[in-house]
C-alpha cells in the first residue's frame, strides 16, 4: 500500500518556496498548474446547504464571485503567506485596494491623517473623495514625526503613507508612524508597492494593514491590472470584507491567475531588477547631465541609514533630475531607444514617466515643489534588459543635452 504523501505547512516555507506552492488549491485532476475557474456563481448540494454557505457556517465554500471565488482565493493565501499576514483581499486595482482600505474603516465625522508625498490618484481620494463623505483630512510631512504627533485628534480613525515615496524615493519611519497612530486609537494604512513584498515588512513594523498594486511587481509584465489588501483576520472582517462584498471591486479569476503564475518568479525579477537599478543609480551619478539621483540603496540618500534599517535593498526604482528643467528631460526621454516612456513601474520592461506633467499633473506647481517634484524630475523603472544596454541607453539619451560636455567628460 502506498503511503500518501505528506503536505508541508506552508507557513515553514522559504520565501521563495511560498511564492512557487503556498496556497494552491488542487481539483480531483491533480493538475500541476493552478486551476483557472471562470465562473459567476456556485450550485449547492441542498438548500440547508446554501443557507450554511450563507450564514458562514461552511466557511469553505463559495457562494458568488464578486467576493470570492477558488482563483482568487489562491491570490490571496498566496500573497498572505508571502507578505506575514492573517488574511487578504484581492480588488480590481490597486487603487480600488487604496480605497476599500481607507473608506471601510472611515465614517462622517472621522479624521484620517496622511504624508502629502502620495501617488496622484491617493492623494484624490484623501484630499477629495474622503471630504464628500464628512471625513476631515489632513496631510503632513511623512518625514517629520512632529507633524505626525500634531494632526493627531480624538477623532482620528486611521493615518496612510507610502514609502518609499513616489516618485522622490522618501523613506518614512513606518515604525515611528505605527506607534504615534496607536497611542492615539487609530490604525496605520501602508501603501508599500514600492517596496514590494519581498524588500520590506510594514506589518512586521506595526503597521495594521497593507495595500498593494498587485498591477506593478506582482505582475510585473504588463498584462493585468489587480491590488490586494492585507491585515490580520480581526482588521478584514471588520474593515474589510462587507465593504468589498456589497460594492464589488472584484478580481477577476483570469487576472488572479495570471499573478498567481507571476508571483512564482517575482524573488528572480526582483533581485535582477535591484541589481541592476543599483548600478544604473551609481552610473547616472556620474554623468554630466544629471544633477541629482535619488535611491535608498545608496549612501547619498537622504534617509540612508533609515533605509537600510527597514528595506532589505533599493527597490527596482531610481529617480533622478536633469538639466534643462521640463525641456531637458523631455528632449532626453525622447531620445531613449530602449526604455520605454509610460506611467507604469514594476515591468519587467525598464519605463521612465516624467511626474510633473503626469503621475503627479493634477497638483499646482507649489504643491510639486513642496514635494520636491521638479520640472527636471524623472522616475525610471528599471526592468529585466541587460544593464549595460541600459546604461548606453540613458548615456546616449544624455548627451543630446550637452554633447560636448559629455565627450570632454569621457
Amino acid at each position: 500500500m502506498t503511503t500518501p504523501r505528506q503536505n508541508r505547512d506552508p507557513k515553514t516555507m522559504r520565501e521563495a518556496t511560498r511564492l512557487v506552492h503556498g496556497g494552491s488549491l488542487r481539483s480531483e485532476f491533480g493538475e500541476t498548474s493552478e486551476a483557472l475557474f471562470l465562473t459567476q456563481g456556485y450550485l449547492y448540494d441542498t438548500m440547508e446547504a446554501a443557507e450554511a454557505r450563507f450564514k458562514g457556517d461552511d466557511p469553505g465554500g463559495f457562494i458568488y464571485s464578486r467576493f470570492s471565488n477558488p482563483t482568487v482565493a489562491m491570490f490571496e493565501r498566496r500573497m498572505a503567506l508571502l507578505e506575514g499576514a492573517e488574511a487578504a483581499r484581492a480588488t480590481a486595482t490597486g487603487m480600488a485596494a487604496v480605497t476599500a482600505a481607507l473608506m471601510g474603516q472611515l465614517k462622517a465625522g472621522d479624521h484620517i491623517v496622511a504624508a502629502r508625498a502620495l501617488f496622484g490618484s491617493c492623494l484624490y481620494v484623501v484630499e477629495d473623495l474622503l471630504p464628500r463623505f464628512g471625513v476631515e483630512a489632513t496631510l503632513v510631512d511623512g518625514c517629520d514625526l512632529k507633524q505626525w504627533r500634531a494632526a493627531m485628534r480624538p477623532n482620528t480613525k486611521t493615518t496612510f503613507l507610502e514609502s518609499p515615496t513616489n516618485p522622490t524615493l522618501e523613506i518614512i519611519d513606518i515604525a515611528a508612524v505605527a506607534k504615534i497612530a496607536h497611542e492615539h486609537g487609530a490604525t496605520l494604512v501602508v501603501d508599500n508597492v514600492f517596496a514590494t513584498p519581498l524588500l520590506q515588512h510594514p506589518l512586521q513594523l506595526g503597521a495594521d494593514c497593507v495595500v498593494y498594486s498587485a498591477t506593478t511587481h506582482v505582475d510585473g509584465q504588463g498584462r493585468v491590472l489587480g491590488g490586494v489588501i492585507l491585515a490580520s483576520e480581526a482588521f478584514i472582517s471588520e474593515h474589510i470584507h462587507n465593504f468589498l462584498r456589497q460594492t464589488g471591486p472584484s478580481l477577476s479569476p483570469f487576472n488572479a491567475w495570471v499573478m498567481l503564475k507571476a508571483l512564482e518568479t517575482l524573488p528572480v525579477r526582483v533581485a535582477a531588477q535591484m541589481r541592476s537599478a543599483g548600478k544604473i543609480a551609481d552610473y547616472l551619478s556620474h554623468q554630466p547631465g544629471v544633477t541629482r539621483v535619488l535611491y535608498p540603496g545608496r549612501d547619498d540618500h537622504p534617509q540612508a541609514a533609515l533605509a537600510r534599517r527597514q528595506m532589505k535593498g533599493g527597490g527596482t526604482l531610481v529617480t533622478f533630475e536633469v538639466k534643462g528643467g521640463k525641456a531637458g528631460a523631455f528632449k532626453m526621454a525622447n531620445a531613449l531607444s530602449i526604455i520605454g516612456i509610460s506611467n507604469n513601474l514594476g515591468d519587467a520592461k525598464s519605463l521612465m514617466t516624467h511626474p510633473a506633467t503626469t503621475t503627479h499633473q493634477r497638483l499646482k506647481p507649489e504643491a510639486r515643489a513642496a514635494l520636491g517634484i521638479s520640472e527636471g524630475m524623472v522616475r525610471l523603472s528599471v526592468g529585466l534588459e541587460d544593464v549595460d544596454d541600459l546604461t548606453e541607453d540613458l548615456g546616449a539619451a544624455l548627451e543630446v543635452l550637452d554633447p560636448a560636455t559629455r565627450r570632454a567628460a569621457e
